[in-house]
């Protein structure tokens, strides 16, 4: 990384203030008051994973409304890739708001629409010429992705994954599977849907082949559907709340084979795993895989709500006029930090990075394995995308809570784990912070 973040003119982000620096108890006075503000009014379907409220960030360092400054390996759940409050992105975003706000790029040529586009498509791990639709969020590039597959195939089928989640539309929710209170209530869900099982991460520790899901995908091609009424496979080249698995060696490519010879398309959603994250600007580059379809949100505009469809140019151009369209899909804002993260990543060369520091994170991780074997089960992950899996939720929940505690800012996924999704900016010296406070985490959560 070739820049350090300096504060944007607030003076609030004293960089000799040590991080953490919890200067109240938790949840401190104001927090306490936020929390019971909210609860009178917020939807009590919202999930909330401990009582933070945030008030001010700067990269890697984020300040609650008490002055409790915490170190978040969250990023907002993956999606504040280049940091808090990153001076260009703030920039871009101000220089775009002071010229236009909105215009629908659904009914008129918006210019920083198509920038955005070529930009993106310039990422697409394709060969082939790709086209792009932008979107407000993850969850509507699924839904997009899953009318265009039904329309340019003509096929009624898709499948996704055990531990999957894509969203809580009900497209993309009928997609998820990580959890059942996600569905528990709201059926009838979207017909024609099937799940098979991911990549097994004990197949991957011992090192075995992984043959469940093929043998899932040939039971349902024999007894259910026929491969040629499937149109598409979604998949999260490595699986996020389902616990941050990755798939072992070899077994993307068996995805592919599989869909190139039944003519079945392979969307990869990532909205959690792309921009970066693993080092790599799409997580699916380093299989050697192309898929068919590329989702993306989360981290592409650094915060501000942006989504994309990136497609096989051949794929996209299947529907017509008025197929599809977003009103606020690509609004300028969004499209100028989208620009701006773009800019930011190459800029300070963010991809090598986060393979670095992640490298760093998985090797102190396992460190900590190595002391605690009653409790860790399995460190894996690629770059700042890494999953700590415990024996059960019960340890991962208080993992979480003593981490919190302690001035670390990270979030259980899939039933035992807790997973670390830092800013790509993440410094080394952080790097080891949250090491020694997860370390003393652990510790606490063994002492229970």
């Amino acid at each position: 990384m070739t820049d350090t973040l300096t504060d944007t003119g607030t003076g609030w982000a004293d960089p000799s203030r040590p991080v953490p620096d919890l200067r109240t108890e938790l949840p401190g006075p104001r927090t306490r008051e936020v929390v019971e503000g909210d609860q009178a009014v917020t939807s009590p379907s919202l999930p909330r994973a401990y009582p933070f409220a945030p008030r001010r960030g700067l990269g890697s360092r984020i300040e609650d409304v008490d002055g409790n400054l915490f170190l978040d390996f969250n990023a907002g759940i993956a999606v504040n890739s280049t940091g808090h409050a990153h001076p260009e992105v703030v920039r871009a975003v101000q220089e775009q708001a002071a010229d236009l706000l909105h215009y629908s790029a659904s009914d008129f040529f918006l210019p920083v629409y198509s920038q955005m586009c070529r930009a993106l498509a310039d990422t697409a791990p394709m060969s082939e010429q790709v086209r792009v639709f932008l979107t407000n969020s993850g969850a509507e590039a699924v839904e997009g992705a899953l009318k265009l597959a039904r329309y340019a195939t003509k096929r009624p089928y898709v499948i996704s994954f055990y531990g999957a989640f894509h969203g809580r539309t009900y497209g993309a929710v009928s997609l998820t599977s990580s959890k059942p209170k996600y569905h528990a209530g709201f059926g009838p869900l979207l017909p024609g849907v099937l799940h098979v099982p991911y990549a097994d991460p004990a197949a991957v520790r011992a090192g075995t082949e992984d043959n469940a899901t093929f043998e899932q995908l040939e039971k349902i091609f024999r007894h259910d559907v026929a491969p040629t009424e499937v149109a598409a496979i979604f998949v999260e080249p490595i699986q996020g709340e389902g616990g941050y698995i990755v798939p072992g060696e070899g077994w993307m490519r068996r995805l592919r084979d599989l869909c190139d010879e039944h003519g079945i398309l392979l969307i990869a959603d990532e909205v959690q795993c792309g921009m970066g994250r693993t080092g790599t600007m799409w997580a699916i580059e380093q299989t050697g895989v192309e898929p068919d379809m590329l989702l993306s949100a989360k981290g592409i505009a650094s915060g501000l709500p942006l989504g994309a469809i990136i497609a096989r140019a051949s794929l996209m151009e299947a529907w017509g006029v008025g197929t599809h369209g977003s009103t606020y899909g690509g609004s300028p804002v969004p499209c100028a930090a989208g620009l701006a993260t773009l800019r930011v990543i190459e800029s300070q060369g963010l991809l090598a990075h986060a393979t670095e520091v992640g490298d760093m994170l998985l090797a102190g991780l396992r460190e900590i394995q190595t002391r605690h074997p009653e409790l860790v089960v399995d460190v894996r992950g690629v770059g700042l995308m890494i999953g700590v899996e415990f024996t059960d939720g019960s340890v991962s929940s208080a993992v979480q809570q003593a981490a919190y505690e302690r001035g670390l800012l990270v979030l259980e996924a899939g039933e035992s784990v807790v997973r670390m999704s830092p800013p790509l900016v993440v410094t080394e010296e952080e790097a080891r912070t949250g090491l020694r406070i997860f370390g003393e985490a652990v510790a606490a959560a063994a002492q229970r």
